[in-house]
């Protein structure tokens, strides 16, 4: 199914109160909050096996389009609406295009904060394939694949140790911070993720394998879940403002390759590490960051790995509208 539909999201948070003043955070949840963000979206993987004396490692980039999102937030309500916008990043003639789609919402309530992603990109192009296949040149030296794509869903649910980390400041939009935190955290993660290429091999069949039939293979996917450590930090310099947080550990893991006449599993370890950040200035009236998101996939089959990467780069810009007068803007918690 081909979408033009880039992403929508909607986030309910059922707590509404009065903007309150902490500590450490002021939030704005009494302001209409209204911002525009424009970013990038690549979703590359790569193929590693012994193939030949000079290639050992295959790699495939998507055509993806800068996204523009529009959100509102007051109060329990907040959206955000996403689409592509102007021509395909990428050289046409040498990437091809693809075709995505996204979906995705989250939630945070006091310690706790859950998101929920799904991700699907149709057409990569297998960069450099001019070095074993006699049919391309310099001028076009990738091989386009129009019916290979990639997919991610994954469910998280995060525990912060501190009660004044708040999700909201941390994304700078509907909160910030107005002192230091750090904590550390708990990960609860399940995906499903994985490559395919309809009935056609991922790997170019010049570079099968005669021994080891996974070459040959159209599908590779997985099904992890895990719990992952991690350290959260945020901090505030006049109007400036950084925070993120960072984690490393392993799933347990069931992998699965598809051949044509046979579908294979395994189960095992893997590594996950999570990597946001978001940074900018922020004042009562307006706010302006830069955020970003890392996540990678992993799939092992002794000598023969698969690794996806999903990351997000976005600039985001926004104002807050006070509420009328009469209505309290800021409220100072009781001690």
């Amino acid at each position: 199914m081909r979408f033009k539909l880039l992403f929508i999201g909607f986030v309910f948070s059922l707590k509404s109160s009065w903007a309150q003043k902490t500590d450490r955070t002021v939030d704005f949840n009494r302001h209409h909050v209204l911002s525009l963000d424009l970013g990038i979206s690549p979703a590359p993987f790569n193929i590693r096996y012994p193939f030949t004396e000079e290639v050992d490692i295959l790699r495939y980039k998507n055509n993806f389009k800068p996204i523009l999102g529009i959100a509102y937030a007051y109060r329990w309500v907040n959206f955000r609406l996403a689409f592509p916008v102007m021509s395909a990043f990428r050289n046409k003639a040498r990437y091809g295009t693809t075709e995505h789609f996204s979906l995705g919402f989250d939630y945070a309530f006091q310690h706790l904060y859950s998101d929920f992603d799904f991700r699907l990109n149709v057409g990569y192009a297998l960069k450099d394939a001019v070095l074993f296949d006699t049919t391309l040149n310099d001028e076009y030296p990738n091989a386009l694949i129009p019916t290979l794509g990639s997919v991610n869903l994954s469910a998280n649910l995060w525990y912060f140790n501190r009660e004044d980390f708040e999700m909201n400041a941390l994304q700078g939009k509907r909160a910030h911070f107005i002192g230091e935190v750090r904590t550390w955290y708990l990960k609860g993660t399940i995906n499903f993720f994985g490559i395919s290429n309809g009935v056609d091999p991922l790997i170019p069949q010049m570079l099968h394998d005669i021994e080891n039939s996974k070459t040959k293979s159209s599908v590779f996917s997985s099904l992890d879940f895990g719990v992952i450590p991690g350290y959260a930090y945020a901090n505030r310099f006049k109007n400036w403002q950084f925070s993120g947080w960072m984690g490393l550990g392993p799933v347990i893991q069931t992998k699965f390759f598809a051949l044509s006449d046979k579908l294979g599993g395994f189960i095992g370890l893997a590594p996950r590490y999570d990597i946001r950040f978001v940074g900018g200035y922020s004042t009562e009236k307006y706010f302006l960051f830069l955020a970003a998101h890392f996540d990678n996939k992993s799939i092992y089959f002794q000598k023969l790995g698969y690794n996806q990467y999903f990351y997000t780069l976005r600039i985001m810009v926004g104002t807050r509208i006070a509420p009328k007068k009469g209505a309290a803007s800021i409220h100072q918690k009781p001690q």
